[in-house]
């Protein structure tokens, strides 16, 4: 499968990732050998409004290893502000961890370097979206200290690589944290 890498041995290889803002260069590694191509146009669509101050992407490499091995994106402002508002809420979404680094504390570590960029931007509280049976990611932000705050339909669409409008129905629940400083 082309989502693995061997976990590093090494002690310490936590401290040797690198989390970093998204590159224009960095688009088609976003799309992680293939699993996520569907998702190309979304990932551009971001990068753009990252390039206009309203969204970040962020990454994760391991020097050593090819391909990134995590991503997140923040959206700061968008047209419903109990997500994201330009202001004092920003929303997280796109979260992923290759799935032989899951449960090694990456995850922990990028979300780590999220909210203090955004403590630094002045943002107060942090918003997600998860699906409801996605149980690992729920309690990775149970334990980050985000609540359940609502149910979500989780009714959205996008346009894949090859111009065919998608429906995507996934149940969700929205959290929300306080961020530290805040």
């Amino acid at each position: 499968m082309a989502d693995e890498i061997v976990v590093p041995v090494k002690p310490g290889w936590i401290d040797d990732v690198v989390i970093r803002n998204a590159r224009e260069t960095d688009l088609p590694g976003l799309e992680w050998e293939g699993q996520y191509t569907h998702f190309r146009r979304l990932y551009q669509d971001a990068f753009r409004r990252a390039l206009r101050g309203l969204s970040i992407l962020w990454v994760a490499e391991l020097p050593g290893r090819p391909g990134l091995v995590g991503q997140v994106f923040i959206q700061l402002n968008c047209d419903r502000p109990e997500l994201c508002n330009g202001i004092d809420r920003a929303y997280l979404y796109g979260f992923r961890v290759r799935a032989a680094l899951r449960g090694c504390g990456l995850g922990t570590r990028i979300m780590e370097v999220v909210e203090t960029d955004l403590v630094g931007r002045d943002f107060r509280l942090l918003t997600l979206n998860v699906a409801r049976d996605n149980s690992d990611a729920i309690r990775l932000y149970h334990r980050r200290g985000f609540a359940i705050v609502a149910p979500e339909p989780g009714r959205w669409q996008y346009i894949d690589d090859k111009g065919v409008l998608q429906d995507v129905h996934e149940p969700a629940w929205r959290m929300e944290k306080r961020l530290a400083g805040a």
